[in-house]
């Protein structure tokens, strides 16, 4: 600490670190870690912690990631490359497992290396695991020797059985350039007067430890046993920062005054009950109800309805749009593509018959359900701005082109937005601003979230599951196909799509790209390994590919994706629909929504590229119409690797809600909440949205309490200071989603 640094600003958590430490410790921490202040820096907790004598163990590193371990060497070689000048020293360190291989860390003129790490030294490493030769391996990685003089007190910690904390890092500022920023940091502050954000009651009844003594436990444990009541109180106070926020929101959104839009009997809505060709499910009643219950109300209602992979969401949503058509009003059907659009467009028509061609043919209560995309003829787009505008049109169908200026709406009183992750909190509110009174809002998805991340992610919306499928839904079954251990099985997959065709039947086969010298184009969530060389499928290739193979001789092959113009692309699903395609190769664009009923076989490739709620997504596309459906994962990854588990578990199961929670327990949580994971601040600091369900629904009852009763926070300055910290711009992207 500077002289000149006045007292009271030992405990201000707002303060630029450089004040406290310096430019010289604060600049490189800015540039490597993107953090500026003293509580970014206090916040910057271990991932993990090492104690004296526990080596890492060297078969459980993730391929593709940075990681920071602690080994000893074995064995030590340096020879000169063949190439060009220079040499590689190629080091083995272990885990002390007794297994016969350890780990191979390649340094590219390593001299120093050379020198300090000779057999039988332990050391800390930090770096990127890659794959190499089918062995994992760490190329030119940082490391610090444990046992070097220079390091005597780390050495000392170490004796003394003091724990190691390893922190997130980057290639340029691994683990223990951290660790020493903290031993700066610690001292130079008044952790005894930073407020506590969290009420005492409630940490009273979480038996918390005191703050002060949380920070320096979580940073300086004494023990092994120690640091885990601090990572316990600070989980408790990141929960109740975020729920706080998010019940700050539902308040506002409460208080908001909006057009009660009352079921009518006899009207539009129970000449659909009446003409429906099933029964609803107890799910799709008793959600309707309260969906329908919400939109009579005059607060704006705010609803998630998460749903199964053909579970009827769209029947549900176009009740509520029924209900509000009969009071008056008009909804907005936003959905994220062009192909989506035109299929809900037609799925709807096709529900509501002569009750959507307006009440000329449909009678007095009849309504007319119009589209309006990007690509429309200008003659067309006109017709459909005008029937919203006039109010003509009772349900309007579209994309982004609904939240353009030009398009207004008579009185737009529900919005329905279908895959509620393709859209950013601005274009919602930009579609809410149509409206002259704040809209009811029902946003959906058919990709399966666990409950808590649903409470995270969406926590200004009011969540309910629709799991129950509708009668005549098939089973679907899934295999993996993989050419590594089966090449011939290749031609197997196109043997089964003929068999498929053969039996009057449609087949997809999914590529992960389009080809033609492209990058992938549709949204994947889960790539290979980084650095993977391997050639993807690609949709022109693949098309051009097939009608050369023998098995598929004489079937009518198709290509579907972004790239074509909109009538293209329409006119192709038209013909796939009509049964005159027999094979579409397609990339992402039919993953949600397209619902052609004689499609049974599913042939997804290089599968691995995709996420397991994407491939989820797409075997949603068959068994759709009672006769059975079958996926084939198609794969040419070694057994072993990292994806390959992703397959099988998408294989396993069926249920998109088990599916859900094995995909966060095998991804780190911050990427589905949209965090950067390598240093600086992620999403979430220290909270598990699966391991810490039980207390994510205390701290949202907590928060929803406080709020109630003191809305501005005024009575709870220091878990305002708390929110206004953590909620920043990274953190806004997911809080922002619902």
């Amino acid at each position: 600490m500077t002289s000149s640094e006045p007292s009271g600003s030992r405990a201000d958590l707002g303060l630029e670190l450089a004040r406290l430490l310096g430019a010289a410790t604060a600049g490189p921490v800015a540039k490597n870690l993107g953090i500026s202040t003293v509580g970014q820096m206090l916040h910057q907790f271990p991932r993990r912690y090492l104690a004296r004598g526990e080596l890492t163990d060297l078969d459980q590193l993730p391929i593709n990631e940075d990681v920071t371990i602690m080994a000893r060497v074995v064995e030590l070689n340096t020879r000169y490359m063949q190439t060009r000048k220079g040499t590689i020293t190629d080091v083995v360190i272990t885990d002390n497992s007794g297994r016969p291989s350890g780990l191979r860390i390649s340094f590219f003129n390593g001299y120093k290396a050379q020198k300090e790490l000779r057999p039988g030294t332990l050391a800390m490493f930090s770096g990127h695991v890659n794959l190499y030769g089918g062995s994992k391996s760490l190329t030119n990685p940082g490391y610090v020797l444990l046992a070097d003089d220079e390091l005597a007190e780390h050495e000392v910690e170490l004796q003394a059985a003091k724990p190691v904390p390893i922190y997130p890092a980057t290639a340029k500022f691994p683990s223990w350039k951290t660790e020493k920023v903290i031993e700066a940091l610690l001292p130079a502050l008044d952790l005894e007067k930073i407020p506590d954000p969290v009420p005492a009651a409630y940490a009273a009844r979480e038996k918390l430890m005191p703050l002060a003594d949380a920070y320096d436990q979580i940073h300086r444990p004494d023990t092994m046993e120690d640091f885990p009541r601090a990572q316990k109180r600070f989980r408790y106070q990141e929960a109740l920062a975020l729920q706080t926020s998010l019940a700050q929101r539902r308040h506002v959104t409460v208080q908001q005054d909006a057009t009660g839009r009352e079921a009518v009997p006899g009207a539009l809505l129970d000449a659909f009950d009446a003409r429906l060709p099933y029964e609803l499910t107890a799910g799709q009643r008793d959600i309707g109800n309260l969906i329908a219950a919400e939109v009579s109300t005059a607060h704006p209602m705010h609803r998630l309805l998460q749903g199964e992979v053909g579970s009827g969401k769209t029947v549900v949503a176009l009740r509520a749009m029924l209900q509000v058509v009969d009071a008056g009003g008009q909804a907005a059907f936003l959905a994220p593509t062009e192909v989506l659009a035109a299929q809900h467009l037609q799925s709807i028509s096709a529900l509501l018959g002569t009750l959507g061609q307006g009440p000329l043919l449909g009678g007095p209560h009849a309504t007319t359900v119009t589209l309006l995309t990007g690509s429309m003829p200008a003659a067309a787009r006109k017709k459909s701005l005008l029937a919203a505008a006039s109010g003509e049109a009772g349900i309007v169908i579209g994309t982004h082109a609904l939240l353009s200026d030009n398009v207004q709406f008579a009185d737009l009183g529900l919005i329905v937005v279908d895959e509620q992750h393709r859209f950013g909190v601005e274009q919602r509110d930009a579609l809410r601003s149509k409206a002259a009174k704040p809209p009811h809002l029902l946003v959906m998805t058919a990709t399966p979230i666990p409950r808590t991340v649903a409470m995270t992610v969406f926590g200004d919306l009011e969540v309910s599951e629709l799991a129950e499928l509708p009668a005549g839904r098939a089973p679907i079954t899934t295999h993996v196909a993989p050419l590594a251990e089966h090449p011939s099985w290749e031609g197997r997959v196109w043997a089964r799509s003929r068999e498929e065709v053969d039996a009057g039947h449609q087949v997809y086969v999914v590529c992960p790209k389009i080809g033609d010298g492209d990058s992938l184009v549709e949204p994947i969530e889960t790539q290979g390994p980084g650095g993977d060389s391997r050639p993807m499928a690609a949709v022109l290739d693949v098309v051009a590919y097939l009608r050369t193979v023998p098995v598929l001789a004489g079937t009518r092959i198709e290509a579907l994706h972004g790239r074509l113009e909109s009538a293209a692309k329409q006119g192709t699903m038209a013909d796939f629909a009509a049964g005159d395609v027999d094979v579409l190769v397609s990339t992402t664009v039919i993953e949600v929504g397209v619902d052609v009923h004689n499609a049974t076989l599913m042939v997804i490739l290089d599968a691995d590229r995709f996420g397991m709620s994407q491939l989820h997504q797409l075997r949603g596309r068959v068994g759709r119409g009672g006769h059975p459906g079958t996926c084939l994962l198609v794969t040419s990854l070694e057994p072993g690797h990292p994806s390959r588990r992703r397959l099988a578990a998408v294989a396993a199961t069926i249920d998109g809600f088990v599916l859900a929670r094995e995909d966060l327990e095998l991804r780190r949580e911050g990427d589905i909440l949209g965090a950067r994971q390598s240093g600086g601040s992620t999403g979430l600091r220290m909270l598990s949205v699966l391991r810490d369900e039980a207390l994510i629904e205390r701290a949202r009852a907590d928060a929803t309490e406080i709020v109630e009763a003191d809305p501005l926070l005024e009575r709870h300055p220091a878990l305002k200071l708390e929110i206004e910290s953590y909620v920043n711009e990274e953190n806004e992207a997911f809080l922002e989603r619902g």
